[in-house]
Formats: C-alpha cells, sequence, structure tokens
C-alpha cells in the first residue's frame, strides 16, 4: 500500500471515530433530554360509557367492545393553530386496522363543540388519541402512518400506558410526603415506609441517615434520589400482577438519566420511557413528527406531559396518547401484609394494611370499596363497612363515606390526592366522620372475618379475606417468662384472649403514666411484646395500663420487677460425675437446680472468685431416700434444658450439656522414705502426716479411661492453690507399672521450697486440658532436725529451777509445743519468733519419751524417745555431783558413772525411731 493510501486510511479512521464520539454525546443528550417529561401540554377530556353506566376515564382501568368514548380536547379560546384530534383503534402489531377505525375531529368546528363519540370496534386491542396541527392531507397521512406501521404504535401505546401507571405511584408518594410536618423524622420514616408497602416503592434509605431537617428534601428531590424501574411493555393486566415493577433506587448517580441538568419532579426515567422516546422518534414523515405523552388523569381530563417541545413548523408535531388497554378487566389482587395480622373493627380510623395492587392507591380505578362481614356480624347495625384507598396510612381506611350508589358515579376524592392543600397528619384538624363511637354486638365470637368488596372501574369484585377482632380483649396477664429487672431496658410480653384492640400501653408511676412502646409479637398469637425502661426505677411491683378501643375500662397488670442481674448462661456436666458447673452472672442467688429430674444445691464453697461459675452437688442422700428416684446415668452428647430455683421465688430455665466422662484416678498406695540425714528420726503419730523432706512414691491406677494414657499428666497440689506441680511420663517423675497402673515421684522439699505446708491432693490432667476429681494425700508438714536431747541427775523435788532436759538442734521454731506425756497437761510451748537452737523441757515422766507438736499441723502429735537414767539416792550421791552438768561422752568409749548419757537412737524406717 502506498504512503497516500496510507494516509487517506488514517485519516478516515479518525474522522470515523470522531464521528462514533459525537454519535455517543448526542445519544446521551437524547437519553438526557428524552427522561424528562416535564412539559405541560394540553388536557383532553374522555367520558366512558359501558351500557347504562358511565364513568370518567379516570375511573377506568380497562375499555371492553362496545364501550361508547365521548371525547374532546379542552383546547383554550385563544388557541391560534388549528388542531385535528383523531381517535384510532389497533388490532395487533401484525393487523392493520380498517379505515374505519379511524375517527377525525376538527376541535376548532364549533359542530365538534362536545367533542365526538366512537365506539370501540370488536376485535380492538389498544386505542390511541392523536392531537396534530390541520395541514392538508394531515388525516390522511395520519392514517397512513399507523395502517403502514402498526406494530410500532402497539408498542407505543403499551409503552406510555406502563410509564403512565408507574408514574401515578411515584406522583402519590411524593403528593403524601408534604403531609408530614418538616422535621418530624420518626413520621417521615413511618409514613414512608407505608407509602413503600403500598404503593410497592422503595425509598431512598441514604435519606434517613441525614438530619431530620434534610431528610424531607432528599426524599423529593429526583435525579439521584428517584429512578423508575424497567416496566418494558407491561399491559395493565401485567401491572397489577406484577409485585415489583417500579422502584425508587439511590444507587444511580452516574447514569445519564439520572444527572440530567435541570431535572425536575418528573424526570426519572428508564426503560420504557427512553425505548418510547427512541420508538417514536423513528416515526416521521416530510409533516410529521410522532412525540409521546403521558396521561395523568383526573376526573374526565388526561391531563397531558410532554417530553418535547411540539414544532408548528415542518415536520410538526404529533402528540401521541394512549387510552386503557381493551381487555378483560384484572380484578386488584390486594393481599395482607402481614398474613397473623389481626384488625380491631373497634378501632375509629381502622386501617387494614394491604398490598399487592398498587393502582388501587395511586389511580382511581378502585371504588365504592367497602368491608363485608361474615356470618351475620354487624358493626353499628352494619353489615358493609365503607373503605377508602389511604397509602398515606398504609392500607384501606374505615371510614364513614356515602353508602354505596348504582353507577353513573363521580370519581371519588383520593384522601392524599389533594395534599398539598392540606395541614400536616399531625396538625390536621380531626376528621369527624371517622370517630364515631362504634359499637359491636355483645353476643358472638371475639374475633371474626370481613371480605373485601368494591368497583374496579366497571365491574364488581370481591377480593382477599381478613380476621377481625370485633370485642375488647380480656383476661390481660404478663406471658411466661416475662419477668423485669430494675436498671435496663425490659421486654415484656403481655398476654390476652385478644390484643387487637389494644390501643395505648403505659407505664403507671404514682398518677403519671408513661406512654410506653409496643407491637404484635410475630411468633405467638394474641401476644404483645411491649418496651419497659427501668433504668431508674426500685425493685418491686411495677403496673402496666392497658386502654383498648370500645371501652373506657383500663386494664391494669402487675408484674415485679426484680434487682438482681442473675443471667443463667449454661450447665455443663461430664458423664460419671455427681457435680455439675452452671456458668453465669449473679449466682449467688441459686438455691437449686433440678437436672433431668434430678436435684442439685450450690457448693458450700459458692460462686467463684469472679462471680461467673458455680459447681452444683447432686443430693446423693435425698435420691437415695426416694425409691422411685434413681440417678440419671449421663451420657455424652445428651444435652436439654434444667430448671435454676431463685431465692427470690422464680424459677429460670437453662440449657444444660453433657461433656466426655473427665479423667478418673485410684490411690493404691502412698509410700514415704524419710530423708537420711543426721538427726534423731522423729516418730509421726498420724499416717496422713507427709514431712516435707521424706520422699513421696505413689501408686496411682487409671480408671477412667481404662489405660493409663501415655499422654495424661499427674498435677499435685496444695489444696488452696498455692502451690502445684505437674508430673509427667515425659520428664520421668511418672513411670508405667503396666498399662494401667503408674508410680508417681516426688520430693516436695524440691519440688515446693522449704516453706510448703498444709492438705495436699492429687488428680490427673487429661491430653486436651480436662481435669479429673482431686485425691487427698495428707497433710504435709515440716520438721525440725533433733540432733540430742540431755538430761540432769536431779529431780524437780530435788531442784526445782532445773527443767530437767534440753532438746538440741535446728529449725526448732517448727515445733509448736512440747510434753511430758500424751495429755500435754505439762507443756512447754515454743514462742513465736524463737529461732534457737536448743530449748530446756521438763524430764520425760517415763523417762523416755517426750511428745511434740508440730506449729504445721498440730493435730499431728510426734515422739522423740531419749534414755534418761533414773535419779541415785542421796546419800550414794556427791551433792556437787548432782548439780554437775551432763556432758557428752565420746562416740564410742565408755560413758562415765556421774554424767546422765544423752539421748541416743539410730535413724530406722520413715516414721519409726530405733534405739
Amino acid at each position: 500500500m502506498s504512503q497516500r493510501l496510507k494516509r487517506r486510511f488514517r485519516l478516515g479512521v479518525r474522522i470515523a471515530l470522531h464521528l462514533a464520539a459525537v454519535a455517543v454525546s448526542c445519544a446521551a443528550a437524547m437519553g438526557q433530554a428524552a427522561s424528562r417529561f416535564d412539559l405541560t401540554g394540553p388536557s383532553i377530556s374522555v367520558h366512558v360509557q359501558r351500557g347504562e353506566q358511565s364513568l370518567p376515564i379516570a375511573m377506568v382501568p380497562n375499555l371492553q367492545a362496545g364501550d361508547k368514548l365521548t371525547i374532546h380536547a379542552d383546547l383554550p379560546r385563544t388557541q391560534s393553530v388549528r388542531m385535528i384530534l383523531i381517535v384510532a383503534f389497533l388490532r395487533g402489531s401484525t393487523n392493520p386496522p380498517p379505515d374505519n377505525w379511524f375517527t377525525e375531529l376538527k376541535t376548532w368546528d364549533k359542530r365538534f363543540a362536545e367533542g365526538v363519540t366512537v365506539a370501540v370496534p370488536q376485535e380492538a386491542q389498544q386505542a390511541l388519541i392523536f392531537l396534530a396541527p390541520e395541514t392538508g392531507g394531515d388525516f390522511s397521512t395520519l392514517k397512513s402512518a399507523v395502517t403502514g406501521r402498526p406494530g410500532t404504535f402497539v408498542r407505543a401505546s403499551q409503552d406510555l400506558n406502563e410509564a403512565s401507571f408507574e408514574q401515578a405511584r411515584i406522583e402519590r408518594y411524593m403528593q403524601a410526603l408534604q403531609r408530614v410536618s418538616e422535621g418530624s423524622s420518626d413520621q417521615l420514616l413511618d409514613h414512608s415506609k407505608k407509602l413503600a408497602a403500598t404503593l410497592n416503592l422503595k425509598p431512598n434509605d441514604d435519606c434517613f441517615k441525614k438530619p431530620a431537617d434534610q431528610q424531607m428534601a432528599c426524599l423529593r428531590q429526583t435525579g439521584t434520589q428517584l429512578l423508575l424501574d424497567d416496566g418494558h411493555g407491561q399491559t395493565l393486566a401485567s401491572a397489577l400482577t406484577s409485585g415489583d415493577t417500579a422502584n425508587l433506587i439511590g444507587a444511580v448517580a452516574g447514569t445519564p438519566m439520572a444527572t440530567a441538568n435541570g431535572a425536575g419532579m418528573y424526570s426519572a426515567y428508564v426503560g420504557t420511557v427512553i425505548d418510547l422516546v427512541r420508538l417514536m422518534s423513528g416515526i416521521h414523515t416530510a409533516h410529521f413528527q410522532y412525540i409521546p405523552a403521558i396521561a395523568f388523569p383526573d376526573e374526565e381530563s388526561l391531563n397531558l406531559r410532554l417530553n418535547t417541545a411540539p414544532s408548528f413548523h415542518n415536520p410538526k408535531s404529533v402528540i401521541v396518547v394512549a387510552l386503557p388497554a381493551i381487555q378483560s378487566s384484572v380484578a386488584p389482587p390486594l393481599r395482607l401484609q402481614d398474613v397473623a395480622h389481626v384488625s380491631c373493627l373497634l378501632q375509629p380510623r381502622m386501617v387494614l394494611p394491604l398490598e399487592g395492587a398498587p393502582l388501587v392507591y395511586a389511580t382511581s380505578f378502585a371504588h365504592d370499596l367497602h368491608l363485608h362481614l361474615n356470618d351475620g356480624a354487624t358493626l353499628n347495625g352494619k353489615t358493609d363497612l365503607p373503605l377508602i384507598a389511604d397509602a398515606f396510612e398504609g392500607g384501606l381506611m374505615l371510614t364513614e363515606a356515602r353508602g354505596r350508589k348504582p353507577l353513573p358515579v363521580a370519581a371519588p376524592e383520593a384522601r392524599d390526592a389533594d395534599a398539598s392543600h392540606e395541614k400536616p397528619a399531625s396538625q390536621s384538624a380531626p376528621d369527624t366522620t371517622t370517630t364515631m363511637p362504634l359499637i359491636a354486638d355483645k353476643d358472638g365470637p371475639m374475633q371474626i372475618t370481613g371480605t373485601l368488596q368494591g368497583m374496579w372501574g366497571f365491574d364488581t369484585f370481591s377480593g382477599v379475606t381478613v380476621p377481625l377482632q370485633r370485642l375488647p380483649g380480656g383476661g390481660w396477664t404478663a406471658a411466661e417468662q416475662s419477668d423485669l429487672f430494675t436498671g435496663r431496658e425490659n421486654q415484656l410480653r403481655l398476654h390476652a384472649d385478644g390484643t387487637a384492640c389494644a390501643s395505648t400501653i403505659a407505664l403507671d408511676q404514682g398518677g403519671h403514666d408513661s406512654p410506653l412502646k409496643w407491637k404484635q409479637a410475630a411468633d405467638r398469637k394474641n401476644v404483645l411484646q411491649v418496651s419497659v425502661p427501668l433504668e431508674k426505677a426500685a425493685p418491686g411491683s411495677v403496673h402496666l395500663l392497658v386502654k383498648q378501643f370500645g371501652t373506657p375500662d383500663v386494664e391494669k397488670v402487675a408484674v415485679t420487677a426484680y434487682s438482681d442481674k442473675t443471667r443463667l448462661e449454661a450447665i455443663r456436666i461430664h458423664a460419671g460425675d455427681t457435680a455439675a458447673m452452671l456458668a453465669g452472672t449473679g449466682l449467688g442467688g441459686i438455691v437449686s437446680v433440678k437436672i433431668a429430674g434430678s436435684d442439685y444445691k450450690p457448693s458450700p464453697d459458692g460462686p467463684s472468685a469472679d462471680g461467673k461459675s458455680l459447681q452444683l452437688v447432686r443430693e446423693q442422700g435425698k435420691q437415695l431416700a426416694d425409691t422411685h428416684t434413681k440417678p440419671v446415668a449421663f451420657i455424652s452428647g445428651d444435652s436439654g434444658t434444667a430448671e435454676a430455683k431463685l431465692a427470690d421465688g422464680r424459677t429460670l430455665p437453662v440449657s444444660y450439656s453433657v461433656d466426655t466422662a473427665r479423667p478418673a484416678l485410684d490411690l493404691l498406695r502412698k509410700t514415704l522414705k524419710a530423708d537420711s540425714g543426721s538427726g534423731i528420726p522423729l516418730t509421726l503419730s498420724s499416717e496422713d502426716a507427709i514431712p516435707l523432706n521424706a520422699k513421696l512414691t505413689l501408686a496411682l491406677r487409671s480408671r477412667f479411661p481404662e489405660r493409663f494414657p501415655r499422654s495424661e499428666k499427674i498435677e499435685v497440689a496444695l489444696t488452696d492453690g498455692s502451690l502445684k506441680a505437674t508430673l509427667s511420663l515425659a520428664d520421668g517423675s511418672v513411670v508405667l507399672q503396666d498399662s494401667h497402673t503408674a508410680l508417681a515421684f516426688l520430693t516436695p522439699a524440691k519440688t515446693f521450697g522449704p516453706s510448703a505446708f498444709g492438705p495436699i491432693q492429687v488428680r490427673a490432667v487429661g491430653n486436651d486440658g480436662t481435669t479429673g476429681d482431686w485425691i487427698p494425700l495428707g497433710t504435709l508438714v515440716r520438721t525440725p532436725v533433733i540432733t540430742g536431747v540431755t538430761c540432769t541427775r536431779a529431780t524437780p523435788k530435788e531442784d526445782p529451777n532445773d527443767p530437767g532436759c534440753q532438746i538440741n538442734g535446728k529449725d526448732l521454731y517448727l515445733l509448736g509445743s512440747v510434753a511430758t506425756d500424751n495429755s500435754f497437761q505439762n507443756e512447754t510451748e515454743v514462742p513465736l519468733g524463737f529461732a534457737g537452737d536448743s530449748i530446756s523441757v521438763p524430764r520425760p515422766a517415763d523417762n523416755h519419751t517426750l511428745y511434740l507438736k508440730l506449729r504445721d499441723d498440730p493435730d499431728v502429735v510426734s515422739t522423740v524417745t531419749a534414755i534418761v537414767p533414773p535419779s541415785p539416792r542421796r546419800s550414794a550421791t556427791p551433792a556437787s555431783a548432782t548439780t554437775a552438768p551432763a556432758t557428752t561422752p565420746p562416740a564410742n568409749g565408755p560413758q562415765p558413772d556421774a554424767a546422765i548419757p544423752q539421748a541416743a537412737a539410730t535413724p530406722g524406717p520413715a516414721g519409726a525411731a530405733q534405739q
């Protein structure tokens, strides 16, 4: 390819891209302009007659073959351009209509001052009105355009009707919001939810996150706040039966439709309108360009809004207006928003919360609505109660409107159709037509049913059947498990034989009633859930006052408010255990707990230090005495609900679960080996006493599991928890004797230190940390080291000042007292703070044994044996010898006659002394 051709090719590509960009920009601009139907157009008057009955167009949801339409254009008297009005009927996209299905109306001609009457032909499916400037050959040109492209106009008719239905719902929403006073955030949110439910819309939730004074402005603005969902080509039937044909969406700020400059109240359109504008812009001739008009019916008038300014220069604009679809009537599929909701007939402004047919609330198609009471029930002597559709209140409202009249009738005025001229709901004058006393028959059932009936255009319909309460409820009580607690907000459940007629619920505070928030319980019938704030209330009796429609009487419900904060979480028990652990708070008020038929009592130790757990012990004695009660054998994995009794008389449920059995041990043998160090051995009178410096060997058998697990550990600790040690096979402190038995070795002095004393215990610890029951081993005691006991020859009678004997050694401060016999009648107490190496004590009564009490355990009496010869006679012993102190003889030499020998003994087995 030559360079010239290449340059031409590149230039052509650049021009093509530029034209494409321009085309995209033009298309976006056209989409923005097309989305704005904010130009006021002319008004066309239409009245429909079917047989002997007639209705204005605003009350006609559908046309039928044979209907007579009286049509004329409401043009101003100063209209300077002659306009022709053409009524055309279509019969499908592939079957062009005949010539006699077109009717021309020359609006300037006095003969047509009252309009023209046309009949809907057989087989017709759509009806259109064309309004165009008068030119030569205009009628024939328009007729040719329709017959030449019938499918385009069929689609235009469907889209125009659907767009009108969708916009009518938004119109009603925006009008109804004007009834809410500015800055009333709660009212705005409440009524916005009701409007959204009845009109099948979705308000922008972000608006309610703004300050109260900005919420209304946020909901009213369009663009990013209001957007219609795509209702592509839906007919009236599909519009009524579809559940979600128009949503107000808030997350569309980036779309061309949402960012249109200068967007007005009615600028938020999507799919249907955009396609409609593009469809109509493709229909044009040398003289005419077709533009769509959305109709807003009001009585007999079709008020038109345009998205394009009409042109009176070639090509002149032809306004296209759609009449209701020609089809069979489709009754509005109204349904209860909540199938469990019961309405009170005694409520003067009773509202039936019905949804599913938004056009009932957005148009005047539904009229002469009433509620028929079934089974012969009456209210004020009537069986048919008139209703009006009120989207603002969220349903069909009971009213005292005029009685039923045969058609023709005038269109009833919608309550929120003229909202811009009304005061806000909070400031409106009371509606005297809906506040008259309502009296129901005293005889008959509490609850009855009523069926919705009315007119849908020219046709009658019978709709949903709703439950009703016809008498004030009685038997008001607090439902079970509805205890109140001071210091917080409570949820109380009130029960009665009928709760639908409750009007107000208040808290009685000594003459000053505080209104409470309440709602119907979703899980139970005839139960109200009431929020009762008791943050500053005192414990005691609390009274709630319930007022109902239809009676001046006030129901008073008494409930007790408790001051404690007992919260029971769960009970855990291990298989095979007779004790359980209760978790929660405020457990000091627990009196007893019944688990699977067995009674448990709180442990005497009470709740744990942090107050979040409480040990429960099964009452064995009571169950053994009762032959009909057998302890339940809990199995791992079992669960259920236990009942806990509190000291204040309440019974609270608490769930329990059964875990696997805990590891269990049996103590087969305990062996002590005394320290082989210096000193005279002491004989301990109690087998439970364990010298600190002894070597302790424990023979343990595994009861559960049957085989001793190699991962299991042995924990030895003082009962007060101050000192503990863990033994295991890994460190050699535990050795398996066989698969069931193990030996555990422990030297308390090395493990716990020289200051350890007190009761000691042992238990198994599983691999997952689960602990078994403690097994008591005895009492750990510290013993002094006694190196010698020396005594004089004198007796107390010979020398009263001579104590007789002296104990020598170290750690003598561990002694509590020393006595000459086991009665401890004549004992010598070792004072606190004593730190000497010797202490004087009386002479043994039997000349052999001294009795000792250890300071660590005064109940344990120890003995030490000394060889003390009896005193000689006075005549045989010189006086000087009697006063001479005893001397310690050589270790292996003979002792002299003049001296009392030192107590001598050789170390023997633990707990014994060999002389």
